[in-house]
């Protein structure tokens, strides 16, 4: 089954597609919502700010049938800025979010978990991700598995039984979320090695 990879100016489309081939699946871009509405199996990449990818996905009216897609049950995975467009809103913009994970992305806040404030923000590099739940595109990612991160902002959805990865940098936060078909993950698996690969396989097989 061919993997749609959503193209609107924000993410690693090469990267991502290139990973997926590596694997032994089907990738191909989609940028239109024509091409959108006939996907089977959809990733949503991104990098850099909220409000700029929210803007770019509903100026090529692909917001729309994101949802749709969604409801319809086809599975979907966002990655990195892909993952924090799933969820109500942010902190790093005003624009709402798809809301297909409810819950809220906000800043690391290292001082009010009682955390080392000398931490750097962005949280950068290899770090581990513990699957707290099963489910098929965690599978064969033993307790250990390390994935590559850049990020400032972190998901706290709304109810706790979405929660699929967590990870840890100053405090616990979740990297990686599942609600029915739609699922996302915080780090850069096409940047992750065998880790990183091992879940796009996965997500290429449900």
């Amino acid at each position: 089954m061919t993997v749609s990879i959503v193209e609107y100016g924000v993410g690693n489309v090469g990267s991502v597609l290139n990973m997926i081939k590596r694997v032994g699946g089907t990738a191909k871009p989609v940028g239109t919502p024509g091409d959108l509405r006939a996907a089977t199996k959809i990733l949503l990449p991104g990098v850099g700010s909220f409000d700029v990818a929210m803007s770019r996905l509903k100026q090529q009216g692909l917001d729309g049938p994101l949802r749709e897609k969604a409801t319809e049950g086809v599975p979907l995975l966002g990655i990195c800025l892909g993952m924090q467009l799933l969820a109500s809103s942010s902190e790093e913009g005003r624009l709402p979010g798809l809301g297909l994970v409810p819950g809220t992305v906000r800043r690391f806040r290292f001082e009010d978990q009682r955390a080392d404030v000398g931490l750097k923000i962005p949280h950068m590099g290899w770090n581990g991700a513990t699957a707290v739940r099963e489910h098929a595109v965690v599978k064969g990612l033993e307790t250990g598995a390390r994935f590559y991160f850049v990020h400032s902002y972190h998901y706290m959805p709304d109810d706790p039984s979405d929660e699929l990865l967590r990870s840890t940098y100053g405090y616990s936060f979740v990297s990686g979320i599942q609600r029915r078909n739609v699922l996302g993950v915080q780090f850069h698996p096409e940047k992750s090695h065998k880790y990183g690969m091992q879940l796009l396989k996965n997500f290429a097989e449900l």
